[in-house]
């Protein structure tokens, strides 16, 4: 077997175990293993051939990386918390702190302001949600 149908044996291998793991990492390196293919089909010496499978794998696994989102503040994002934006009552503040308990959702809740807020009885807005604490505040956004 010549060097260029073991690399393509390789990245087939690889290939096929992606299909088991879906992060697409290991079908980056069978990019890679092609790419050493291809270089040793043109002839290229072995070094030649790793450093370039080498080179192309990194290189395609880095892009592939930065590529994915970042994952998101589950705290404050309304795609993953669906509480988020939601509206509540708060009858009454505690007296000299900016927090309340409330009614939400069939359960007691701690309520604080978010900054800029203003701790007055009436409607407000989900901005966040910190373990069981409600973040709050009553301007639209």
């Amino acid at each position: 077997m010549t060097s260029w149908m073991l690399w393509l044996a390789l990245a087939g291998a690889l290939t096929i175990l992606e299909l088991f793991s879906g992060t697409f990492y290991l079908l980056m390196i069978a990019l890679g293993m092609l790419a050493g293919a291809l270089v040793a089909f043109a002839g290229a010496a072995e070094t030649v051939q790793l450093l370039t499978a080498a080179a192309v794998g990194a290189a395609a696994t880095a892009l592939l990386r930065r590529s994915r989102p970042r994952r998101a503040d589950a705290a404050n994002d309304p795609n993953i918390n669906l509480d988020i934006g939601q509206t509540l009552h708060v009858p009454h503040w505690h007296a000299g702190r900016d927090t309340a308990r409330v009614m939400y959702r069939g359960a007691m809740w701690d309520v604080d302001l978010a900054p800029g807020a203003v701790a007055r009885p009436g409607e407000f807005v989900i901005r966040e949600i910190r373990g069981s604490r409600l973040i709050v505040s009553n301007q639209p956004e």
